[in-house]
């Protein structure tokens, strides 16, 4: 389990393919102080690590993740956001993210508000995921809070801090990310809809 709040930031450093399986090696700061067999997020897809070097990590994504999220079109010295899995004793300062992503989305319009940034995004409404006004989200892994939540569509403001200290510095407009919908409000929703 995950809270959203990015560790650091990595670098796609090399990509290999084994069958159906997609191989990164990511250089990071905290390349170091993994060890196999750890999950960690990259960009909010949950991943096992399957070696470690100087600086540097190995993770694998199987053929649904890479259908399921942005990891299939990374490239070399592309950027991803990483976190560990919370400690027990951790704070939740984000909110509970699984790491399993629920579908991808599209970069409509960033808009530079002179201290913060406005990211509009849009997705697939069909597939039956949905946002609440002032509900939670993570997009490639950061936890933020959604608003002007329409069917397919909604907005996140993105602090300096933020953007400073992850991919988000990264995105241009049209690109795909990651969405892991309110694990909460999916129960609540799959509950509602096998009652009524």
């Amino acid at each position: 389990m995950f809270t959203g709040i990015i560790e650091s930031v990595g670098r796609v450093a090399a990509i290999q393919t084994n069958g159906s399986n997609t191989h990164f090696k990511i250089e990071s700061k905290i390349s170091n102080e993994l060890r196999i067999d750890q999950s960690v997020s990259h960009n909010g897809v949950c991943l096992t690590v399957v070696e470690t070097g100087d600086r540097f990590h190995w993770v694998v994504a199987v053929e649904e993740t890479l259908k399921k999220s942005n990891l299939g079109k990374l490239q070399k010295n592309d950027w991803v956001n990483l976190e560990r899995s919370m400690p027990a004793a951790g704070r939740f300062d984000g909110h509970i993210v699984q790491g399993h992503v629920d579908q991808t989305g599209h970069v409509e319009k960033i808009t530079d508000q002179n201290g913060s940034w406005l990211f509009d995004f849009s997705f697939e409404a069909s597939l039956g995921n949905l946002t609440i006004e002032k509900g939670s989200i993570a997009i490639n892994g950061v936890s933020l809070t959604c608003f002007n939540s329409l069917p397919g569509r909604f907005s996140v403001a993105v602090i300096p801090y933020t953007f400073q200290h992850t991919a988000f510095q990264h995105l241009r407009e049209g690109q795909i990310v990651n969405l892991e919908f309110d694990v909460v409000g999916k129960y609540i929703k799959q509950i509602l809809e096998a009652r009524f």
